[in-house]
């Protein structure tokens, strides 16, 4: 129903994030990967994930092209269901997403690391 909304907020709030990291960072040459180059892997999930969902929904006819855009949002009781489901599938979704994306930050930094310190005894 609006799943997809949940992962669509944390991407917006994740590319303004991005932006004013990008603004602190400057234009800084280093070894390591940047900070908001991270967060565009992050976004990247994100907005790639929230569109093929959106994309699913338009499909089945759960979302419309007049407002108020989700058909659940029309009567009360079908309202309280697409906000439990939000609440549920559209946060677990943006939590796994999220988990995945700090796993593949770990793996690059460790990776950086190694590099860094090879580089160092060579």
């Amino acid at each position: 129903m609006a799943c997809f909304v949940v992962p669509a907020v944390e991407a917006v709030v994740t590319t303004v994030a991005k932006k004013v990291v990008e603004k602190k960072e400057g234009e800084s040459v280093e070894v390591r990967t940047r900070f908001s180059e991270k967060l565009k892997w992050l976004n990247n999930m994100l907005w790639g994930g929230s569109a093929l969902l959106a994309f699913e929904h338009v499909w089945h006819g759960e979302v419309v092209p007049w407002f108020p855009f989700l058909t659940n949002a029309v009567a009360p009781g079908t309202r309280a269901e697409m906000l439990h489901e939000m609440a549920t599938t559209g946060s677990a979704m943006a939590l796994v997403v999220t988990g995945v994306w700090a796993c593949a930050v770990a793996v690059s930094v460790s990776v950086e690391r190694k590099a860094c310190a090879s580089e160092e005894e060579a």
